[in-house]
C-alpha cells in the first residue's frame, strides 16, 4: 500500500507542474508622555515645553523608519516586477528580501505576523526562489513524505521547457481567526503544449495554528486539478466530470507514505497589509517567496506602492 501511495504521490506531483508585535503606535506613546505630565503638577511650562519636544522627536522618529520601511518595500517590488516569475532565485532580490526582513525586525515594522490580523485575504505570488509550483504546501509536505527521491522527481518537470510547460499565476487564499487557525488554499496555474492544456492545480490546507510569533502549521488535506480546459473542451458532459470528481486526498496519501509529513510550517518574515514574505521553515533558504494581497485592505487598493 505504502509502495501504491509513493506512486500516486508521484503522479500528482508531475501532474502539478506539466497539466515582534505590531509597531510602537504613536498615539499611544504620546498619551504616555502626556498623563505623566498631566499627574505631575509640579511640572512647570518649562517642562510641558519638554514634553512637546520629545512628542516631536518621537514623531520624527517614527516617519523616518516608516521611510526607511517604504524605500525598501518599494526596491523589492520594483525588482520582483522586473523579474520573470519563472526564473526562480535572483540574488539581487534575496539582497532585497533579507535587508527588509533585518529592517522591519531592528524597527518592529512587519513582525508578530501569525497574531496581528493582517494574513487573511488573497495573495498573488510575485517572486519564487524556486520553481513556481514549490509554493504551494503540497510540495513542502511531498519533500517531508520523500526527502530522497523528490529532488530527482521534481527535476524531470522543472527541466521541460517553455512553450511546452507554462506555469503562472499562483495565488493563495488565506483565512485566520482570533485563534490562529482556519483554512488554506493555493491555486497554481499550470499550462501545457503552448497554452492549449491549462488547468489550476489546487491544494487545500487547514491551519492548525500558530508556531510562534510568525509561523502558521498548515495540514495538507487535499490535492486537484480544477478548471481543466480539457473538460472544458467537452461541454456540459466536462462540466459534469469537473463538478463531481472528488479531490485526491494527498494529506492521507502523505501520511501513510511518512507519518507527520502532511503537515508543514509556513514562516511569514515580514508581513504588512499589502506586502507578505513567506519561507518554508524546513527549507528557510531555499524556499523563499514573496506576496502581494489581491484587492483592499482597511480602505485602500494595496497591490502595488
Amino acid at each position: 500500500m505504502a509502495g501504491q501511495s509513493i506512486v500516486v504521490l508521484a503522479v500528482i506531483a508531475i501532474i502539478g507542474t506539466i497539466s515582534c508585535l505590531p509597531c510602537v503606535s504613536c498615539f499611544t506613546a504620546t498619551t504616555t508622555v502626556r498623563s505623566f505630565a498631566l499627574s505631575n503638577p509640579q511640572h512647570s511650562f518649562f517642562s510641558t515645553k519638554a514634553t512637546e519636544t520629545e512628542e516631536t522627536e518621537l514623531q520624527s522618529s517614527l516617519d523616518s523608519a516608516s521611510s526607511r520601511i517604504e524605500d525598501c518595500k518599494r526596491t523589492l517590488i520594483n525588482q520582483c516586477n522586473s523579474h520573470k516569475l519563472e526564473s526562480g532565485y535572483s540574488s539581487s532580490i534575496d539582497s532585497s528580501i533579507r535587508n527588509l526582513e533585518q529592517l522591519g525586525e531592528d524597527l518592529g515594522f512587519g513582525q508578530a505576523s501569525s497574531v496581528s490580523g493582517l494574513l487573511s485575504g488573497k495573495w498573488e505570488l510575485i517572486y519564487a526562489s524556486d520553481d513556481i509550483t514549490r509554493s504551494s504546501p503540497f510540495f513542502w509536505a511531498f519533500r517531508r513524505a520523500f526527502p530522497d527521491n523528490s529532488d530527482q522527481i521534481f527535476s524531470i518537470t522543472d527541466a521541460i521547457p517553455e512553450p511546452i510547460k507554462m506555469v503562472g499565476p499562483a495565488t493563495q487564499e488565506i483565512d485566520l481567526d482570533a485563534s490562529s487557525r482556519g483554512t488554506f488554499v493555493s491555486r497554481v496555474k499550470v499550462a501545457t503544449l503552448g497554452g492549449v492544456a491549462t488547468s489550476i492545480m489546487t491544494t487545500r490546507a487547514a491551519i492548525m495554528g500558530a508556531e510562534g510569533v510568525d509561523g502558521l502549521r498548515l495540514k495538507v488535506e487535499s490535492t486537484k486539478p480544477e478548471e481543466s480546459t480539457i473538460l472544458k473542451k467537452l461541454g456540459p458532459l466536462g462540466e459534469l466530470i469537473n463538478s463531481n470528481s472528488q479531490p485526491f486526498p494527498s494529506g492521507e496519501a502523505l501520511e501513510r507514505a511518512a507519518p507527520g509529513s502532511s503537515e508543514v510550517v509556513m514562516v511569514t518574515t515580514y508581513l504588512d497589509e499589502g506586502l507578505r514574505v513567506t519561507r518554508n521553515k524546513d527549507r528557510s533558504d531555499d524556499d523563499v517567496f514573496v506576496w502581494v494581497r489581491v484587492g483592499d485592505f482597511g480602505g485602500g487598493n494595496t497591490a502595488s506602492l
